[in-house]
This record gives structure tokens, C-alpha cells and sequence, in this order.
């Protein structure tokens, strides 16, 4: 008898421990989530709010100076402001190049950062060494000044035209369309793809590759089965990042891109100033919003499923 209440005594204690523990814990984590919602979430909120026509409150003076601020109509709001951005001509071609500009690039910076990681992972030496390290020269360089450059190598009076002209070969002039701005984000995003995909990699343990290599397994059954499943995680974070980063990107589309059709952070940004048509830009921000968070879900997605393999839930 004794015995059992001594039990039921410390099992009461684990518990209150493990009660103030998770208490505790929840109080070291609510100040920056208050600073994501009073910061991140009010803002977004608010800014939802106006396009649907509320423009009163904080959004007031901002209705004030936009022009075709489309007003609420119902209790809820109206949905004008997404009808005319969605039936304006330009709106499909923007969105259309930045999918199609996101998807290419992403696809090769994957590819590129995979094939960089595990020439780096298998065969390894001073030249990967030396080709890893030059890859991430990117990463220390400002987006400002990468557009610069590619302007200036790939411009119609650049560098490569230039030399190119000595030897009676046209060079094709790449600035001012798409493939320019493919090429941009690819040089911007590569370094931080390298570093996630080598990561994942270089945990890979050396006893599976060596037993999958003692099994008859070639090079290419190895990276499919053993390497790339281990480090699927990382990977799946590479490319979600590398999407939304590239989705919303500015400064490389606004120096290397055409003016129509251009990608959406662009035109958001005609939009909300030399247009002054606030509503319509903040529309489209929502619109690459919801993309992003489809993307977005892969990385929830990828995290859950490691998760579970592992047995944290």
C-alpha cells in the first residue's frame, strides 16, 4: 500500500514537472510569435481587407491616393478589384512568366546544385573543392550587382557582343527578355541550393554506400535509391525556397527583364507606383501569396513525413 502511494506521488510530481516544462516552453516561444502576428499577420490582414474594398481605417489613406480603388458593396466586401486585375490583358502573360520563369529555373538549380553536391559527396578531391567554393561566389555578391554584370556581358553593345563581333559571329543580345532573367535567377540561387543538397549528402553515412556498392548496386542506382531518399528532406527545402525566392524576385527581372511580358514583382511594383493603383498591386502580391503557400505546403509536407520516420510524432 505504502508502496503504491509512493508511486502515484511521483508520477503526480512527473506530471506537474512535465505541465511547467510545456508551460514554460510555451512562454519562451509567444514572443515572437506575438512579433509574426502583430508585424507579419496585422499588416497582411489588413492589406486582404482592402482588396476587397475596405477602405476605411487604416486603409483610408491609401484609398484616398490610389487611383480605381474599387469600394466594398456587400458586408463582406467586393471582389471588383481581383475581377480587374484578373481581366487585365498584361495580367495572364505576367503570370505566365513567372511560372514558366520559376519552374525552369528552379528545375536547374536543383539539377545543377545535385549534380555539384555528388560530384562533391562521391568523388570529392581539391577540384570539387575548388568548383564548390567558386559556386558559392554568388552568395557574397549584392543581387544589385549581379544584375549589373549580366546586363553589362550579355547587353546588346556587352561584353560578349563585343568580342564575338572581332570574329564576324553575331552574339544574340539576351538582356531584355526572359532567358536573361532565367539565367539571373539561376546565378542568385544556386549557392544556397549547393549548400542544402551537400548538407543533406555529406550526412549520407559511408557504411550504406559502401554496402549498397558491395551489394552490385552502379553509380547511378546508389544516387536514386540511397543518396537522394536519405537527403530527400533537404532537397524538398532547396527547392521550395529556391521557388519562392525566385517567384517573388524584383531587382534581377526590373535590369534583365522585358517590359511586357514581365514578372510579377515587377509589375507589383508598377502597380503600387508610377500606375498609383494600389489595389490592383496588392491583388496580385496575394495572388503570388497563394502560389507561394502552395509551394510552401511540400515543405510542411517533407518535414511531417521525416517526422514520422523518425518518431518525433
Amino acid at each position: 500500500m505504502t508502496k503504491s502511494k509512493e508511486v502515484s506521488a511521483s508520477d503526480n510530481l512527473a506530471v506537474k514537472k512535465t505541465a511547467r516544462l510545456s508551460l514554460l516552453g510555451f512562454f519562451m516561444a509567444l514572443p515572437p510569435v506575438l512579433v509574426i502576428l502583430f508585424f507579419i499577420g496585422g499588416p497582411i490582414l489588413l492589406a486582404f481587407s482592402f482588396t476587397l474594398g475596405f477602405t476605411t481605417g487604416p486603409n483610408e489613406i491609401v484609398a484616398l491616393i490610389g487611383q480605381e480603388i474599387y469600394t466594398k458593396t456587400n458586408w463582406w466586401g467586393t471582389l471588383e478589384a481581383y475581377k480587374s486585375v484578373f481581366s487585365d490583358s498584361r495580367f495572364p502573360g505576367n503570370l505566365k512568366a513567372t511560372i514558366e520563369i520559376t519552374f525552369i529555373a528552379t528545375t536547374l538549380v536543383i539539377l545543377l546544385a545535385l549534380g555539384m553536391a555528388i560530384y562533391q559527396r562521391i568523388i570529392g578531391g581539391r577540384l570539387a573543392s575548388i568548383l564548390v567554393a567558386l559556386s558559392l561566389v554568388p552568395l557574397f555578391v549584392p543581387v544589385v550587382i549581379s544584375a549589373f554584370a549580366i546586363r553589362t556581358f550579355y547587353d546588346g553593345t556587352g561584353f560578349f557582343k563585343t568580342i564575338f563581333y572581332h570574329f564576324g559571329i553575331t552574339f544574340p543580345t539576351l538582356t531584355m527578355t526572359n532567358n536573361a532573367v532565367t539565367i539571373g535567377v539561376i546565378w542568385t540561387s544556386l549557392p544556397f541550393a549547393i549548400l542544402m543538397i551537400s548538407s543533406g549528402l555529406q550526412s549520407v553515412p559511408d557504411a550504406l554506400i559502401e554496402a549498397a556498392q558491395d551489394a552490385g548496386a552502379g553509380f547511378m542506382r546508389i544516387i536514386a535509391t540511397v543518396m537522394i531518399p536519405l537527403a530527400f528532406v533537404p532537397i524538398v527545402i532547396a527547392t521550395t525556397f529556391t521557388a519562392i525566392g525566385i517567384m517573388g524576385s524584383f531587382t534581377i527581372p526590373y535590369f534583365l527583364g522585358a517590359n511586357q511580358p514581365t514578372m510579377l514583382g515587377v509589375e507589383i511594383s508598377n502597380f503600387f507606383g508610377p500606375y498609383n493603383r494600389p489595389q490592383h498591386s496588392i491583388v496580385m502580391a496575394f495572388v503570388i501569396f497563394v502560389a507561394a503557400s502552395g509551394i510552401g505546403f511540400f515543405y510542411i509536407w517533407a518535414n511531417v513525413r521525416s517526422a514520422k520516420q523518425s518518431g518525433r510524432i
